[in-house]
C-alpha cells in the first residue's frame, strides 16, 4: 500500500530575514465537519490547552496548539524537555484529558468521551511503544507470548499464535519468536514492543522516544521497521524524539515549543540538479538527493514564534515593526529611537511594580507592627 505524503497546498512567501518561510493558510478546521469523511484527517487538534495543578500551582504544559496529521503519515514531533509533546501524546493516546480545545482522533471527541468510551478507544485504537522496555514487555514471557497476550486479554483468541507469529515476521524477528527477553538485544526488545503494539490493530502508533536507550545502528534499524510498516499498512505513526536526525526518517517533523506548534520541516526529494527545496535556484544539489524545508507554522489567531537566533542576531526584543512588502510581510526590528522609548517605557513599569511590592511589603510590616502593638 503506498503512502501519499501531505505537503502545503499554498508555496510559502519568500522569506525576508531569514531562510525560514512561513504558512500563511490557517487551517479552516471548521470546514472540516463531518470527521469521520473519506478526506478529513485523522487527527485533528484546534487551541488545545493542557493545565496541570500542582498544589496550589498551575502548569500550563499545552497553550492553544492546533495539529492536522493526515491518514497514513509517518511524523515526528520533537522539542526541548517541558515543551508538551509528550502532554500532547498522552492526550492523543487517550492516556490523559485536555482541559480546553478539540481534539478529534479518528471521528473520536476525545474531549467529550465517557471513561468507558476512552477506555475502549485505548484499547482499539492506538498502539503505545515506550522508552523503556520492561514498560513495554512482561520480562518472564518470550517474544511470541508478550505478542499473544494483548490478543488474549482483548478476546481475540482465534488465530492469534498466527497473528503474533505474522507481527513478528513483520518487525523482522520471525526466527526470534521463541527466545526469551534476556536472549534479545535492546534493539530487538524494542520490535518485540512494535509488535505487541499491533497486535490490536490500531489507526495510530504512538512511539515515545523508541530509539532513546539504543545507539545509533539499531536506531536506524528501528526507523526501518516504522517505514515498513508505514508503507505496508498504511499505518499513521507518530514519533515523539529528542534526536535531531529525525527528519531524514520520518516525512515531516513538527517542532513544539511553548506548547504551541513552533515550526514545520517537511522531507522532499530534490526533482532538479541546483534547486532548492522550493524549486528555486540555490544551493546546488544532487538529483535524487532529499532536501528539507522548514517552515514557521502560524496558529489560528495568526501568532507564529520566530526562533531565538534570529531575534538575536538583529537586536529584536520585546516589539518590532511589520510592513507589507510585494514579497510578503516584513519583520523589522525597532529604530535605536524608538528602542529606547520602548526601553524607558519598560523601566518605567519595573519601577512601578517594584513600588508595588515595596508598598505591599510596607503595608504588612504596619499590620504587624500595630497587631503586637
Amino acid at each position: 500500500m503506498t503512502n501519499s505524503k501531505p505537503l502545503p497546498d499554498q508555496a510559502s512567501p519568500p522569506a525576508t530575514a531569514s531562510p525560514l518561510s512561513s504558512d500563511l493558510s490557517p487551517l479552516p478546521v471548521d470546514d472540516l465537519a463531518p470527521l469521520s469523511s473519506v478526506d478529513s484527517p485523522l487527527i485533528l487538534c484546534e487551541n488545545l490547552v493542557k493545565i496541570y495543578k500542582v498544589a496550589d500551582l498551575e502548569v500550563v504544559a499545552l497553550q492553544g496548539l492546533d495539529l492536522l496529521i493526515q491518514k497514513g503519515e509517518l511524523m515526528g514531533i520533537v522539542g526541548p524537555s517541558g515543551s508538551g509533546k509528550t502532554s500532547l501524546m498522552n492526550i492523543l493516546g487517550g492516556l490523559d484529558r485536555p482541559s480546553a480545545g478539540r481534539v478529534w482522533v479518528d471521528g473520536n471527541d476525545l474531549l467529550k468521551m465517557s471513561d468507558v468510551a476512552l477506555d475502549r478507544y485505548r484499547r482499539s485504537k492506538v498502539g503505545f511503544i515506550w522508552q523503556q522496555s520492561a514498560r513495554n514487555l512482561i520480562p518472564y514471557m518470550n517474544a511470541q507470548a508478550n505478542v499473544e497476550l494483548p490478543l488474549t486479554l482483548a478476546g481475540k483468541t482465534f488465530r492469534k499464535r498466527k497473528r503474533a507469529e505474522e507481527l513478528l515476521a513483520l518487525v523482522g524477528l520471525a526466527d526470534r519468536r521463541r527466545h526469551s527477553l534476556a536472549q534479545l538485544s535492546g534493539g530487538e526488545q524494542q520490535r518485540v514492543a512494535i509488535a505487541v503494539a499491533l497486535a490490536n490493530d490500531p489507526v495510530l502508533l504512538l512511539g515515545d522516544e523508541p530509539t532513546g536507550e539504543v545507539d545509533s545502528n539499531t536506531a536506524l534499524t528501528i526507523y526501518d521497521t516504522f517505514k515498513t510498516l508505514n508503507r505496508e499498512l498504511g499505518l499513521t505513526i507518530l514519533l515523539v524524539s529528542h534526536d535531531p536526525t529525525i527528519a531524514r526518517h520520518v516525512e515531516r517533523v513538527v517542532a513544539i515549543r511553548d506548547g504551541k506548534m513552533a515550526t514545520e520541516t517537511v522531507r522532499q526529494a530534490a526533482a532538479t540538479s541546483g534547486a532548492n527545496g522550493n524549486g528555486e535556484p540555490g544551493e546546488e544539489v544532487e538529483e535524487g538527493e532529499e532536501v528539507f524545508e522548514e517552515l514557521v507554522v502560524l496558529d489560528s489567531a495568526g501568532r507564529l514564534q520566530v526562533p531565538k537566533d534570529y531575534l538575536e542576531q538583529f537586536s529584536i526584543n520585546r516589539r518590532v515593526k511589520l510592513e507589507v512588502t510585494a514579497e510578503g510581510i516584513l519583520i523589522k526590528p525597532v529604530a535605536e529611537t524608538d528602542r529606547r522609548k520602548v526601553e524607558d517605557t519598560s523601566a518605567i513599569d519595573a519601577l512601578l511594580e517594584a513600588s508595588k511590592k515595596r508598598g505591599l511589603r510596607g503595608l504588612f510590616h504596619r499590620l504587624r507592627r500595630d497587631k503586637k502593638n
